[in-house]
C-alpha cells in the first residue's frame, strides 16, 4: 500500500527539524522571561534573540514584533474596535472584526478605497493569488505569504502584519502581530503587561524559539530558490489536470500567486466529496481554509470572485511544499482524474 501523500500545506506545515531542535533546547530553559534573576533573564534573553530572528526574516528591523498565541488572535489585537474595512476574501479571522464590504474583481483584487481604515491579506489563502497591497495599509495578513514569496515588511508601508509559525514550519499556537514603531494598540488580554503592555501572560518561550528557527529557514529557502522548483511542480499538476478535465477551471492561473497553490473547480463536483474521495485515496487535501472545515458550504472567498454557488461550492485546494515530490503530484492526478471520469459519468 502506498504511503499517505500530504498535499494540504496550506493549512499546516510539517514541523521543520530545526524548529524541533529549537523547541527541544528551549525546554531546558527554565526561567520566566519576566523575572530579574539569572534563569529569567537567560530566558528573557533567548526570547529576544528570537524577536530579532523572527523581525530580520520578516525584514521588519526596527518594527515591533508582539507575540501572540497565533494569527487569529493577532486579527484581534489589530483590528478590534477600529472600525476596519475588508473583502470577503479575508480569512475569517480578519473579517470577523471588520466590515466586508469592498468590492472583489474576477480576479480576486480587492478595491480599496481608504487604505488607512482597510485590512487586505497579502495572498489568499484558498485561491493562492496574490493581492496589491496599497501604501498607507491599516493591517496586511501575511501568513501565507511569510515564507513563500519574498517581501519585506518596511517595504510594505502597512501599519500592522499578521504572521503564524506553523504556516511555515513553526509549531502551532504561536505567532505574532508586527506593528510598525511608533504605532501601539489596546491590549485585548490583560494582566502582567508582557508584550510591552500589548499582549499579558507568560511567553510560550518554547513555541517562539521554534518560530525563530523556522522563520530563519523559511527565508533561507526562499533565498535559495527552494519555491522555484515548488512552482514547477504545481504546474506540472496544474497542467495534467485541466488536460483531463476540460470543464475544470485553475482560479487564479495566469494571475499572480503562491508557489505552491492550486484552486480547481470543477462545478457539480462537491468539494466536500472530492476531498473525502481523495483521503480514501491516500492524500490529504482541502475545499479551502482549514478553520472553515466540516462546513459544507460555498466558498465565500469564489462567491466574492463572481462565482455562483455551485461553482464556490465545487472547489478543491491542493498546496504542497518543499518536501513534495512530482511523483507524488502525479500520482495524486491519477487518483484525482479516475474520480472524476466517475462523477461526469453519474451527470
Amino acid at each position: 500500500m502506498a504511503a499517505r501523500v500530504y498535499l494540504d500545506w496550506n493549512a499546516t506545515t510539517p514541523l521543520r527539524p530545526e524548529a524541533r531542535a529549537a523547541m527541544i533546547a528551549a525546554m531546558d530553559v527554565v526561567g520566566n522571561p519576566s523575572s530579574v534573576h539569572a534563569e529569567g533573564r537567560a530566558a528573557k534573553s533567548l526570547m529576544e534573540k528570537a524577536r530579532g530572528q523572527i523581525a530580520a526574516a520578516l525584514g521588519a528591523d526596527g518594527a515591533d514584533i508582539v507575540f501572540t498565541s497565533g494569527a487569529t488572535e493577532g486579527a484581534a489585537l489589530a483590528c478590534a474596535g477600529r472600525g476596519l474595512h475588508c473583502a470577503d476574501v479575508e480569512h475569517e479571522a480578519v473579517s470577523a472584526w471588520c466590515a466586508a464590504d469592498l468590492a472583489v474583481d474576477a480576479a480576486g483584487q480587492v478595491a480599496v478605497t481608504d487604505p488607512r481604515q482597510t485590512a487586505l491579506q497579502m495572498a489568499n489563502s484558498e485561491t493562492g493569488i496574490l493581492l496589491t497591497l496599497p501604501e498607507g495599509l491599516a493591517v496586511s495578513d501575511l501568513t501565507q505569504a511569510f515564507g513563500k514569496v519574498p517581501f519585506a515588511f518596511n517595504w510594505l508601508g502597512c501599519d500592522m502584519g499578521l504572521v503564524s509559525a506553523h504556516k511555515l514550519g513553526g509549531p502551532k499556537g504561536i505567532g505574532a502581530l508586527v506593528l510598525r514603531r511608533g504605532l501601539d494598540v489596546s491590549a485585548q488580554l490583560k494582566g502582567g503587561g508582557q508584550e510591552m503592555g500589548r499582549r499579558a501572560g507568560t511567553e510560550n518561550l518554547i513555541g517562539i524559539a521554534g518560530f525563530a528557527a523556522a522563520a530563519e529557514a523559511a527565508a533561507r529557502d526562499l533565498a535559495d530558490g527552494v519555491w522555484e522548483k515548488v512552482a514547477e511542480i504545481r504546474n506540472i499538476l496544474d497542467s495534467a489536470l485541466c488536460a483531463a478535465a476540460n470543464d475544470t477551471i485553475s482560479v487564479g492561473k495566469g494571475a499572480s500567486r503562491l508557489p505552491n497553490t492550486l484552486c480547481l473547480v470543477t462545478p457539480g463536483w462537491k468539494g466536500e466529496t472530492q476531498v473525502m474521495q481523495m483521503d480514501l485515496a491516500g492524500f490529504a487535501v482541502s475545499a479551502g481554509s482549514a478553520c472553515s472545515s466540516g462546513k459544507v458550504r460555498a466558498s465565500r472567498v469564489l462567491r466574492a470572485m463572481g462565482f455562483d454557488d455551485t461553482a464556490a461550492a465545487s472547489a478543491l485546494r491542493v498546496s504542497i511544499g518543499p518536501e513534495t515530490k512530482e511523483e507524488q503530484v502525479l500520482r495524486f492526478a491519477d487518483a484525482w482524474i479516475a474520480q472524476y471520469r466517475k462523477a461526469r459519468a453519474r451527470m
